[in-house]
């Protein structure tokens, strides 16, 4: 949810009832402090940090978090143990993403609250694997007692009960509110989510950075680069600086980096999270509700 995701957006999902979560993978440190404030002021629900821990910066944020009291932290991109006790011991729930076991047991280890198991669907940096989400929810329940949210692959109330009914106790969504009102999002990579189509976005870079992204003119580069065997540095400099703000933020849908998953195809609309929210509890409470009565019938 990088250049997606501030205050605005995640105010409006805590505000609607979800737990909403600041993306700070993009941002600097005084940037974080600022949203963290405004997002504050506009809810007086919980919501949370989402850290990757690939950045120069992250001892930084991880300053402004302790400081600021935030209380719940989803790390990401990085190794769990490095700072999940510091985290701990302030109080904080930490939350890990995984995209397989091994990691997931790493994160256990490391002493995390809850995992969010993401398949190879989710837009923007994913598992070298490839596990799908369907796969790797039963996957890691098999070896975790603790919470497990399930992303990837997930906008609707139908693929949330599905993905409980594999083990999952709930699930986190990017995708879907990448295109909402309220995302921070150019409006043309909005307009470029809702009009893409099934097999439009793919996994590339995995000798780098793996991201999923949708098709333009720069992964033509990308792919034409790696189909002719480009190593790790020459895909760096290809990638170069900034590229998912041209993309994301600036709206450049040529030349810049569009991260979004697979169900950018399902997403038809730009619409507020408040109606996004009600819309996807309303389908899950009803689609259960008439699984129920049709397996009384039975």
């Amino acid at each position: 949810m990088v250049w997606c995701s501030g205050y605005k957006l995640a105010s409006a999902v805590s505000n609607s009832g979800g737990l909403g979560l600041l993306g700070a993978g993009s941002m600097t440190p005084d940037l974080l402090e600022y949203h963290i404030t405004k997002c504050k002021e506009a809810t007086g629900k919980p919501f949370g940090v989402n850290l990757p821990l690939l950045y120069s910066h992250t001892e930084e944020h991880l300053e402004i978090i302790l400081r600021t009291g935030v209380k719940i932290v989803f790390t990401s991109a990085g190794n769990p143990a490095k700072y999940t006790s510091l985290l701990k011991k302030s109080g904080i729930t930490v939350v890990h993403v995984i995209a397989n076991k091994k990691f997931a047991q790493k994160a256990m280890d490391a002493g995390v609250d809850a995992l969010v198991a993401e398949g190879f669907e989710a837009g923007g940096h994913d598992g070298v694997e490839e596990t799908t989400t369907m796969v790797l929810i039963p996957l890691i329940r098999e070896i975790v007692n603790l919470p497990l949210l399930a992303a990837g692959g997930i906008s609707s109330g139908r693929a949330m009960l599905a993905a409980m009914a594999l083990g999952a106790d709930g699930v986190q969504i990017g995708s879907l509110f990448a295109a909402s009102e309220e995302s921070s999002a150019h409006i043309n990579f909005k307009k470029k989510i809702i009009e893409s189509g099934d097999g439009e976005t793919a996994l590339v870079l995995k000798k780098l950075v793996p991201v999923r992204m949708l098709k333009n003119k720069f992964y033509d580069k990308i792919q034409q680069a790696e189909s002719r065997g480009a190593e790790r540095d020459e895909l760096s400099v290809l990638l170069g600086r900034g590229r998912s703000r041209l993309g994301i933020f600036e709206g450049n849908l040529d030349d810049g980096e569009l991260e979004i998953g697979q169900v950018s195809a399902l997403v038809k609309d730009i619409k507020p999270a408040s109606e996004i929210m009600k819309d996807i509890i309303s389908e899950y409470n009803s689609v259960r509700i008439k699984i129920s009565n049709e397996e009384n019938k039975l």
